[in-house]
């Protein structure tokens, strides 16, 4: 994925990835509901991830569906996040995310079950 989405572009993006394809008129009413956006942010920043093809605009209605999968979006920022702060070295990554959190004994059962299915 080439495409750069930043902060504000997520969370337009994650409405359409939760609710998807939905007017923009109804994203605007969402996000200023959750965040207190206006109309005019939603608008704005709308039209910037149609400009960078994460979303397709069609008529009637100014009707918004996403163009980019969420699953492509977290692979290429887990790759820039590897990339600037871990050395490219996912092992790190594990590392440091393992160390900053309290895990339940769940949850660590299943981070077993997934690398032991990489093995």
């Amino acid at each position: 994925m080439s495409v750069k989405l930043f902060d504000s572009e997520l969370k337009v993006m994650d409405v359409l990835w939760k609710e998807g394809e939905m007017t923009a008129k109804q994203i605007s009413d969402l996000l200023k509901k959750e965040i207190g956006w206006n109309m005019n942010t939603t608008y704005t920043v709308i039209k910037k991830c149609i400009s960078k093809g994460a979303i397709e605009r069609s008529e009637p209605n100014f009707m918004c569906r996403p163009l980019i999968a969420r699953e492509a979006v977290q692979a290429a920022e887990t790759e820039e996040l590897l990339g600037k702060l871990f050395d490219g070295c996912p092992d790190l990554l594990f590392a440091s995310l393992l160390s900053s959190r309290n895990l339940s004994d769940e949850q660590i059962d299943r981070l077993k079950r997934m690398v032991e299915k990489l093995k």
